[in-house]
């Protein structure tokens, strides 16, 4: 089984990741602090600034991720800066802002970056879906409980571990095992 480090002070990140990656030999090792984030709305540069800055913290190969949504009704915001607009508007003003705005579509985009010392890799996952016009299912994991993901009916945090089987992390996480396993060691 291969420990790798994953940097991340999300408890749900951490457990949606180790979920996914123990079914193909991976062991996720968590590894606990903030990192000062970029304020941007491009998230590949996001994530390799995360990844430089954890690496340059613990020395050792490690990844990071950055999921964003990119609304159809903004022209692509908040994309990178997801977070700071979720930490302002909350659940129920996002859902009356944008699910119930003209145009609710939505993508959903996780990239992980990787850094082994030598070289930072990217992978990435999406998915479209809509913004719920309000929120529905278990607000603590940020915005679970305002995405509909396209084919379903039920938020991501109705959907509840379904959503590991479909979700942008999961895509993105299935592109990153892929490269562990085929890398020359």
């Amino acid at each position: 089984m291969i420990k790798l480090r994953f940097l991340s002070s999300n408890e749900f990140k951490i457990g949606e990741a180790t979920e996914i990656l123990k079914g193909v030999g991976i062991d996720v090792v968590p590894v606990k602090f903030k990192i000062t984030e970029l304020q941007t709305n491009d998230i590949d540069l996001l994530a390799k600034d995360k990844a430089l800055k954890a690496f340059r913290q613990v020395g050792r190969p490690l990844f990071v991720e950055h999921t964003g949504l990119f609304l159809k009704y903004l022209n692509g915001l908040p994309g990178g800066l997801t977070q700071l607009f979720w930490d302002t508007l909350e659940a129920d003003r996002f859902s009356e802002l944008f699910g119930r705005s003209s145009d609710p579509s939505v993508k959903a985009e996780t990239v992980i970056s990787y850094c082994d010392g030598k070289q930072i890799y990217f992978f990435r996952g999406h998915i479209e879906g809509t913004i719920s016009p309000s929120p529905r299912g278990k607000r603590d994991f940020q915005w679970d409980c305002v995405f509909i993901p396209n084919g379903f009916n039920e938020t991501f945090a109705e959907l509840g571990v379904k959503k590991n089987e479909i979700s942008m992390r999961r895509k993105a996480l299935d592109e990153f095992a892929k490269f562990l396993r085929e890398k020359p060691r």
